[in-house]
């Protein structure tokens, strides 16, 4: 066996707003490709030295499709002896690309890999998205709610436990809040690898269509105006659910955005690091999943946190940074409650609200923060915590945030 798995490098691309930002035209193997090739450059290691790649993404069809980890590591210039792997846990898929490479490191069958995550929600969740006989018919008579939307999920949470439509506007405006500040104070910088692209623009008298060469090198979303009072005009946008009939609580501003981005990290065993001379970013320790009812997708962290504890002996006061994915503040603000979370260990620089939640690259993206931010403030301990949807994305949901 192995000794410590350690990350020793990140890259991802600033977050791109689906549909009308600079990555609507981009395809998922550049922005993938872009940050492996980062990542390793960051590690100061060669590219034949990489014995496996791990991506992640929610939606593996069309431009995603194909085993998009494999493309991508081409695109990155890995040479074709290295493989790869294309990982489907939905929002967590690029988190579990580092448990999957952690594991092949630990028992060693490798010395270094790199895991990852990539959405192009711009090219793949559209019209031409592929719903053909999505809903197995057994499950739609015996388990409808596995194709609950999120945004009904969302709804059934804040109504179930509580949380009311002010407090979820609150902690919006404090997840635009607190990025608005890390990206000022250049807190994020560490983590972008800045990408030259070129988007489709569309004029909005004439409906013609451009190309646009642009340069990405800060996260997209971000609405740094934002106020309570500013999100408290907005309505709720869903309806004619299976168990909701008209929300009273989630909105394009309390939810996160639709987003397109990449992100890459490097990991070896301590031994190898140590050889080379590198000095991590940090060790990987383990994961813990579990289960619950789909109607109530994104509190799926109160009950994989406890476990993940009790694994290491520690308690939620050894914890010292704590990411949970901003899909909606209804279900963050749960979690953190019921689990017992410092608000002040939380988010403590926003998440997918402010930024965006590119689906297969918000977990690699958050287990990359949590690294550079934690080793800037000399943290012991960091968790990311994420949750998966029951079903397919359809298109009312997938249309909702992109008025945001």
């Amino acid at each position: 066996m192995s000794d410590n798995v350690v990350i020793v490098s990140t890259a991802r691309t600033p977050i791109a707003k689906a549909y009308r930002g600079a990555f609507n035209d981009t395809q998922p193997q550049e922005l993938m490709g872009h940050a492996i090739k980062e990542a390793i450059s960051r590690a100061n290691i060669n590219a034949n030295e990489v014995e496996d790649v791990h991506v992640g993404a929610a939606l593996q069809q069309g431009s995603t499709g194909g085993n998009i980890a494999r493309q991508s590591a081409i695109r990155a210039g890995l040479p074709t002896s290295v493989p790869g792997m294309s990982i489907d846990r939905q929002c967590s898929s690029g988190l579990m690309t580092i448990a999957s490479i952690a594991g092949r490191i630990k028992n060693g069958e490798i010395d270094i890999g790199v895991a990852g995550g990539v959405e192009s929600v711009s090219l793949v969740q559209n019209e031409k998205m592929n719903t053909f006989r999505a809903k197995d018919p057994w499950n739609v008579s015996n388990r409808p709610d596995l194709y609950m939307s999120m945004l009904e999920t969302a709804e059934v949470v804040a109504e179930r436990y509580g949380v009311t439509r002010e407090d979820q506007d609150k902690y919006a405006a404090d997840s635009h809040r607190r990025t608005a500040n890390a990206q000022s104070e250049g807190r994020l910088k560490a983590e972008l690898a800045p990408l030259k692209t070129v988007k489709k623009v569309q004029d909005r008298e004439t409906k013609e269509v451009t190309d646009v060469e642009v340069t990405l090198e800060n996260d997209e979303g971000l609405r740094a105006n934002t106020t309570v009072e500013s999100l408290a005009t907005l309505q709720p946008v869903f309806a004619n659910g299976q168990t909701v009939e008209k929300g009273n609580y989630i909105t394009a501003g309390n939810a996160s955005q639709l987003s397109d981005g990449a992100a890459a990290l490097v990991l070896m065993s301590e031994k190898m690091a140590t050889s080379k001379g590198l000095e991590p970013l940090g060790i990987y320790r383990g994961i813990s999943v579990s289960g619950c009812d789909p109607d109530e997708m994104g509190i799926g962290p109160v009950f994989a946190v406890p476990e993940l504890l009790r694994n290491y002996s520690l308690s939620i006061e050894d914890i010292d940074m704590w990411e949970l994915n901003e899909a909606f503040a209804s279900q963050c603000l749960y979690c953190r409650d019921r689990l017992g979370i410092d608000p002040e260990k939380y988010n403590i620089n926003g998440g997918a609200i402010a930024v965006g939640h590119p689906y297969g690259m918000s977990g690699a993206r958050m287990a990359s923060h949590i690294l550079h931010e934690g080793r800037r403030t000399n943290i012991k301990y960091g968790v990311c915590l994420l949750y998966t949807s029951p079903s397919p994305r359809d298109k009312r949901q997938s249309r909702m945030p992109s008025s945001a």
